[in-house]
């Protein structure tokens, strides 16, 4: 179950016994600012669904948005870590993200055309293969998986020249790869020391209304379920901090300002608590949520004002803190 259908439903108490399980707080708070680069479906209105056959096809603004974030973090003495689908790298121009890593700024694998690996049938991996299932032949669901990861890294590093930095799932998983010691394995075969794909459950409101106090907890209660860890295999997971963009301006279809509030109390507590906190979107569902980039100025303020007790850092650089 992904994190767009696995938030629906989730009572309060559901992240509550994460809490036992939570990484020992770290002396400084480790603060991520992470963009998934691929287009989102029914942004900017919610009737753009084709999104989902053209995950890569960024359009300027949602490009536009991600090279003015990596801008204001950079003036806050931070860098940004960046998850893009290997479809991106078919479009004409990818200077922008090599400008983006000369910066300083990560660039992860996102697979190739946003696949849910944990698919069990070729179906289920994603639209554009039940649509045009010719595109993936008939071969078998876990090879379609590995193709598509490796597919990725090679488009960038023939287009960008260098290797992607890590691998994000496209959706997150409410217990990560727990029970898939198959594509954990999968994943560090093909060199990956740390990936990201769990998305920690918590409490949501009916569509439209704001969120309530209880939700609010709920969110900050999942925090302590979203600190790094190692699976039995040694495989580090680094998980996506909720609410995310996506969660809070699809599913919940919450205003600016509530997803603001949600953020600064679960940025707050990981600040508090020497925590790890990441903040997970998609320029393209920011662009017409927050134009302004409040977010991403909001979490640059409570670092500045934590002083010492926390810095951005990157997904790689959080990996190194992590025994």
């Amino acid at each position: 179950m992904n994190r767009r259908s696995m938030l629906h439903g989730l009572a309060l108490g559901a992240a509550l016994p994460a809490l036992k399980a939570a990484s020992p707080p770290r002396k400084q708070a480790l603060i991520a600012i992470t963009f998934d680069l691929e287009m989102s479906r029914n942004f900017p209105r919610p009737e753009d669904t084709h999104w989902d056959y053209e995950k890569g096809n960024l359009n300027p603004e949602t490009k536009r948005y991600a090279i003015e974030a990596a801008r204001r973090v950079k003036a806050h003495g931070g860098v940004m870590h960046f998850f893009a689908v290997g479809q991106v790298f078919e479009q004409e121009n990818v200077d922008w993200l090599r400008e983006l890593h000369e910066a300083g700024h990560r660039i992860g694998n996102h697979t190739y055309d946003h696949i849910n690996i944990t698919a069990a049938s070729p179906g289920d991996l994603q639209h554009r293969f039940r649509r045009a299932p010719w595109l993936i032949g008939g071969k078998e669901t876990a090879k379609v998986v590995r193709e598509n990861i490796v597919l990725c890294s090679q488009a960038m590093q023939q287009r960008l020249g260098f290797a992607p930095l890590g691998f994000r799932t496209p959706g997150g998983f409410r217990d990560g790869l727990q029970d898939r010691a198959d594509l954990r394995a999968m994943l560090r075969e093909l060199g990956f020391d740390w990936i990201s794909s769990k998305y920690p459950g918590h409490a949501i409101n009916k569509p439209g209304e704001p969120p309530t106090s209880a939700v609010l907890e709920s969110i900050v209660a999942a925090q302590a379920a979203a600190q790094p860890f190692r699976y039995p295999d040694g495989l580090l997971e680094i998980p996506m901090s909720p609410i995310s963009d996506v969660g809070a301006f699809r599913t919940c279809r919450w205003s600016l300002d509530d997803f603001l509030k949600a953020i600064h109390l679960a940025a707050t507590w990981c600040i508090e608590n020497g925590a790890v906190f990441d903040l997970l979107c998609h320029p393209s569902a920011m662009y017409p949520s927050d134009p302004e980039h409040r977010t991403i100025e909001l979490i640059c303020d409570l670092v500045h004002q934590a002083g010492d007790r926390a810095r951005i850092a990157t997904l790689d650089q959080i990996a190194a803190q992590i025994p």
